[in-house]
């Protein structure tokens, strides 16, 4: 287990995301011990970005504001707005 003082952590926070081991925080002031911090392993470490992304994109479909091909959807905003500004009609 290795130690390391919270004035270090603060210097570095890279130590965190490189953790292999279980790292024990100390307050060096006070000499006492203020964490124990494990590393998560990699096959069960959640992508938040990818889960967060799931979620809204669900959120969006149930509201049905999902635009599945953009560039059809951008050609007929063109028609609409070129039809009222010209008066064009089908």
């Amino acid at each position: 287990m290795q130690t390391i003082g919270i004035g270090e952590l603060q210097k570095n926070m890279g130590i965190l995301t490189n953790l292999t081991e279980a790292l024990t925080i100390i307050d060096k002031y006070k000499n006492k011990e203020v964490a124990v911090v494990y590393p998560i392993g990699e096959t069960t470490k959640p992508n938040i970005v990818e889960q967060m992304s799931a979620e809204a994109l669900a959120r969006a479909k149930n509201r049905g504001i999902v635009i599945e091909d953009l560039e059809a959807a951008k050609e007929d905003a063109i028609m609409e707005a070129m039809k009222e500004k010209y008066g064009f009609t089908d």
